[in-house]
């Protein structure tokens, strides 16, 4: 089982002519994305050809969704049209709106975030998200389909990079799915969203959290877990050596004061029992150790 994205999912792609949307569109549809059309406005009855497939392009989201049920749409589209573009995809009907595009204005995105609440249909992911996958189901997104392959975790993550490196450290373990929900200030879903399909999804054993300095996202998913998650959680926080006061990287990673410091959350994590790693590797490490003890407990190893 997967999480928000199968292999029934039908996938429409927001700006599938532009050069992004057709690289990345080219590598969905090699990793078995069921990817039914594109959308670019002025384009529609056109197509085009990829490896095995011919894509027809619409002139809408509303035009895609009415010629082939689609219900998921990855949004590649430049960042001043990107509030239009996931508008309409909302107003369409869209079930899982997937953005991919990065320097999207904060204010841009709390209106489309606050459009999609009132629509109270659309989920969102992102911006400033590399997407998410289900492997050897479907891939949404920029995350190379070869890193790792169908299993038990599952990766909640606000880093792109650190995405790819866990899911490479972890490969042999497999993924049930991986998702980066974007480190902006303002992203649709979030780690709690996450953590709670995790943990009601049977095939998911254990789950990895990757978060970032700044803001309170992940002393939020510590009180969460204390309430609901009764699965493995193990953690990783970026930034335990970034200095105080400085914009580091995403929008979202700023630290002031003990607020929003990597020790902070690794302390609020820690203290609901979620085993925090001091690096990439180490998390990795703490994870095999973990399905490790519940193949014990389940009576799979001596």
């Amino acid at each position: 089982m997967a999480i928000f994205l199968t292999r029934n999912s039908r996938v429409v792609v927001q700006g599938m002519t532009g050069a992004e949307g057709l690289k990345h569109t080219s590598r969905m549809l090699a990793a078995g994305t069921n990817i039914v059309g594109g959308v670019t406005p002025g384009k529609g009855g056109q197509s085009v050809d990829f490896a095995k497939r011919s894509i027809p392009v619409h002139g809408s989201c509303a035009d895609a969704v009415r010629a082939t049920g689609a219900d998921v749409s990855i949004v590649f589209v430049p960042p001043r049209f990107t509030r239009a573009a996931v508008i309409e995809a909302i107003d369409a009907g869209i079930a899982l709106v997937v953005v991919i595009t990065e320097g999207v204005p904060v204010h841009d995105t709390a209106a489309f975030f606050a459009h999609a609440r009132a629509s109270g249909t659309t989920r969102i992911i992102g911006p400033n998200s590399p997407g998410l996958i289900s492997p050897g189901q479907a891939n949404a997104g920029i995350i190379p389909a070869d890193i790792a392959g169908p299993g038990r975790i599952g990766l909640v993550s606000k880093s792109g990079t650190l995405t790819y490196q866990m899911m490479h450290e972890l490969r042999d373990y497999g993924f049930t799915t991986a998702i980066g929900i974007g480190g902006d200030p303002i992203i649709g879903t979030t780690h709690i969203d996450a953590l709670r399909e995790f943990q009601d999804d049977p095939d998911t054993e254990a789950i990895v959290l990757i978060g970032e300095i700044g803001g309170d996202a992940e002393e939020r998913a510590a009180a969460f877990i204390a309430q609901y998650v009764t699965k493995p959680v193990i953690g990783y926080v970026a930034g335990f050596t970034a200095p105080e006061g400085k914009t580091m990287g995403h929008a979202g990673a700023i630290v002031s004061g003990s607020s929003g410091t990597a020790v902070a959350k690794q302390q609020a994590l820690e203290a609901v029992g979620v085993k925090v790693g001091r690096t990439p590797s180490e998390a990795a490490r703490l994870m095999r150790d973990a399905l490790d003890q519940l193949l014990v407990h389940s009576g799979d190893l001596p």
